[in-house]
């Protein structure tokens, strides 16, 4: 299983931005696909996650309603639209799969490396 993740960058404050995972390898039996983050200084921690066979979306608190997780099955590749974005929302931003629990925890199976998202006030 290989991520590739792409679409990080610097925006102000209220911006979009849309990020972007290719997916390898990647089977139903692994569950779902999404993105953690990490800022400077702080632990890991889920942002949005859908599920690899049936399509559901999962999404932490602090994201919901300002972002979206979407897949193009043909393209194996999963989206983050990112919008009304937050300071508080810079971090490096890391394409992950496997067990929705887990992920809830800011854990992964899989790991892509990551893409920083910079936002300023």
């Amino acid at each position: 299983v290989q991520l590739q993740a792409s679409g990080g960058g610097l925006v102000q404050a209220g911006g979009s931005l849309r990020l972007s995972c290719a997916a390898s390898g990647i089977g139903f039996s692994l569950g779902a696909v999404g993105w953690c983050r990490q800022a400077p200084g702080k632990g890991r921690e889920f942002v949005a996650a859908i599920s690899w066979s049936g399509g559901d979306t999962y999404y932490a608190n602090s994201v919901k309603g300002r972002f979206t997780i979407s897949r193009d099955n043909a393209k194996n590749t999963v989206y983050l639209q990112m919008s009304s974005l937050k300071p508080e929302d810079t971090s490096v931003y890391y394409c992950v799969a496997g067990p929705i629990a887990t992920m809830r925890t800011g854990g992964a199976r899989v790991w892509g490396q990551g893409t920083l998202v910079t936002v300023s006030s």
